[in-house]
């Protein structure tokens, strides 16, 4: 009979075979090896980093936190600009669009080239904001909820431009890169210092908007997992599952921060 190691072995021959050959010679995106060592990476980094700065001193971070958020700041918007003029060209639809995996100018523009760059950034904020926590000695802010977000989109991103680097994916880029405009304009705003905290005060609605962000991508595709469209069902079904487990931790995030507060500051 086939032995489990054979089975495992033609799954992974599978995982290899069937993405969009536009993408497979792309850097880190033939086999899923390289991501999953970054993964492992980033969990070290979080186990390590900490360890490592304990007896130090936090390091003064402010010059590069600048640059970089309001550099990620200009490269969401740009991303923002792909995502809209690319898919309005290509006369996308918001309910249901099926992935051209043509080699066209406008198919390559739409989706692999920009899901790319929107990969990139996903990946470059996974690392480089964990170390920029950990150097600065804020591992408060390296709860659950943040390592969980960010480690699984290592293998969402992956997914992405893996199997589907096209078709509706554009709208979770675009909304995506919108609050991303948002994010980061508020901590490039917040590393300028405590001189700004007065004008800080909208906070609490950036985590609304990307609360809602989970909303529109869940509904989004619940509504695709059912509909009658050439779209893989698996990646629907595996955004939705995704999407619904940081709407709850956000949702908890949300509570705790702005809700369970006022109540008891209200109690006492």
């Amino acid at each position: 009979g086939v032995t489990t190691w054979q089975k495992l072995q033609v799954l992974y021959q599978g995982i290899l075979e069937n993405g969009d050959k536009r993408t497979d010679k792309w850097l880190l995106v033939y086999s899923p090896v390289p991501i999953a060592c970054i993964f492992l990476g980033y969990l070290i980094i979080l186990w390590l980093g900490p360890k490592l700065m304990a007896n130090r001193s936090p390091v003064n971070l402010k010059p590069v936190l600048l640059v970089y958020n309001f550099s990620m700041v200009c490269l969401s918007a740009y991303m923002c600009y792909e995502f809209t003029a690319s898919s309005w060209l290509a006369k996308y639809s918001l309910l249901c669009q099926p992935v051209d995996y043509s080699d066209s100018p406008l198919a390559m523009r739409v989706m692999p080239f920009t899901v790319l760059i929107w990969a990139f950034k996903c990946q470059n904020y996974v690392l480089f904001c964990q170390m920029f926590f950990i150097l600065r000695k804020k591992n408060n802010q390296l709860t659950f909820l943040h390592v969980y977000h960010h480690a699984t989109m290592i293998f969402n991103c992956w997914v992405g431009i893996k199997y589907v680097a096209g078709g509706q994916n554009f709208f979770i880029g675009l909304v995506n890169s919108v609050v991303h405009i948002v994010m980061y304009l508020y901590y490039g705003l917040a590393a300028l210092g405590p001189g700004m905290t007065r004008y800080l005060w909208w906070k609490r609605y950036l985590t609304f908007l990307q609360l809602f962000q989970f909303f529109l991508v869940t509904g989004h595709c619940t509504y695709n997992l059912f509909a009658d469209c050439d779209y893989p069902d698996s990646i629907n079904a595996m955004q939705v599952v995704y999407a619904l487990s940081l709407t709850a931790l956000f949702c908890n995030f949300f509570y705790q921060s702005y809700l369970s507060n006022k109540k008891t500051e209200k109690t006492c």
